[in-house]
């Protein structure tokens, strides 16, 4: 279990180092600092077992909170609670001691989360294979490369037995082997009972494995919800903050919907090759996603997009009118217009949901609608992965 109450954090800014010894001092004036509130009143709940992810943009308090759960730096106000062994890894850097070797720092680790001496030399051989940095683990950490420095922290972190762990883009530095030998041990840590805490700028990571995610701006909790959902509003928020003037932000035909209303979707809809609506599609099958909207003011060169993710969040394919290359030219406010963008299913049996946009060439949004419908491939056959391929199998016995 995991509580962070009301947790504030705020750091006092000088103009220059010599002012923070006079602001100390009390018959001098004009020193005092301004106040930078890295957190703000941060409230989250996380039970036991549950993976618990963290988006948000850079500057918005993700690492400092992940600091004070950690017992690293002190709040400001508010507290943190927790039950069990905490495991963190923080930033690149911390933890380990440079002038160590590996071997020597995975024990000095062990010791400093209370793991008794005999215990860490039982679970060594399980890190040594985890982390699979050979004749380097007796070399100095200073000598390391920074996937090697994460494979051996990450390693220690998960076999010093953590009720809590936690996590701070631990993955971005790692290739993909290992990053999906850190996904499985993350399940497996949740069958386990382990509460994850992470942080990630990998939206579809955070879709794939958290429970439940928060969204946080400007040192606050802008919203808790699921992953699918946290990441859609992010989403809406990067690209809100890359430009677009007063964006109109609502909740309507789907998980979220944002953008700046210079047009508007008034119709998305899965057409089979009938031209019947459908909710459920058969491999091979040809489909169209027709999407129609409205200029709500005078438009040059709109983009109209579409977008499938399975039910996880991930997405799968995507596509739009500007890389199918197809120009609309001008449309006059109050003009509809309406595309088809037809192709053969070649989805394996899963549910997806499908996302629709209109967009000015640039990529900003006007009209945005995240899962705005549901579906579901049927098939008969249990094909592994998101593409299911027209495949053809030739077979031969190759004389002695």
């Amino acid at each position: 279990m995991l509580q962070v109450q009301n947790v504030s954090k705020v750091y006092r800014l000088y103009r220059r180092p010599v002012d923070r010894l006079l602001d100390a001092l009390p018959f001098t004036r004009n020193h005092s600092p301004t106040e930078f509130w890295a957190l703000r009143d941060v409230t989250l709940n996380v039970d036991r077992g549950e993976v618990f992810g963290i988006v948000g943009p850079n500057g918005s308090g993700k690492s400092t909170l992940l600091q004070i759960v950690s017992g690293i730096l002190d709040p400001t106000r508010g507290r943190v609670l927790t039950q069990g062994r905490i495991a963190a890894l923080l930033e690149l850097g911390a933890g380990f001691n440079p002038e160590f070797t590996g071997r020597e720092n995975v024990f000095l680790n062990g010791e400093i989360l209370g793991m008794p001496r005999r215990e860490m030399e039982r679970v060594f051989p399980e890190i040594e294979k985890f982390a699979e940095i050979g004749k380097f683990l007796d070399r100095p950490v200073k000598e390391y490369s920074s996937g090697m420095y994460v494979r051996l922290a990450f390693a220690t972190a998960i076999h010093v037995d953590p009720e809590i762990l936690i996590v701070d883009e631990a993955l971005a530095v790692g290739d993909a082997i290992f990053a999906n030998r850190c996904i499985k041990k993350f399940e497996e840590l949740k069958s386990r009972g382990v509460t994850v805490l992470f942080v990630s700028h990998d939206l579809g990571l955070v879709k794939r494995l958290c429970d439940r995610a928060a969204l946080m701006v400007d040192g606050r909790v802008a919203a808790i919800g699921s992953p699918n959902e946290v990441v859609n509003r992010y989403v809406g928020l990067v690209l809100e903050r890359q430009g677009q003037p007063a964006p109109d932000v609502s909740r309507a035909g789907g998980t979220f919907r944002h953008g700046d209303g210079a047009s508007r979707v008034l119709l998305a809809d899965l057409i089979d090759a009938n031209g019947a609506p459908t909710r459920n599609l058969q491999p091979g099958e040809a489909v169209t996603i027709r999407v129609r909207a409205r200029a709500e003011k005078d438009l040059d060169h709109p983009v109209v997009g579409v977008l499938i993710r399975n039910r996880l969040g991930i997405d799968v394919f995507g596509t739009n009118t500007r890389i199918e290359r197809v120009d609309f030219g001008r449309l006059a406010a109050g003009e509809t217009f309406e595309v088809d963008f037809t192709f053969d299913c070649l989805l394996t049996r899963q549910d997806y949901t499908l996302t629709v946009a209109t967009q000015y060439k640039e990529g900003y949004s006007q009209d945005w609608l995240d899962d705005v419908i549901s579906f579901s491939v049927v098939d008969a056959r249990d094909v592994a992965g998101f593409a299911n391929f027209k495949t053809k199998v030739n077979w031969r016995r190759i004389p002695a």
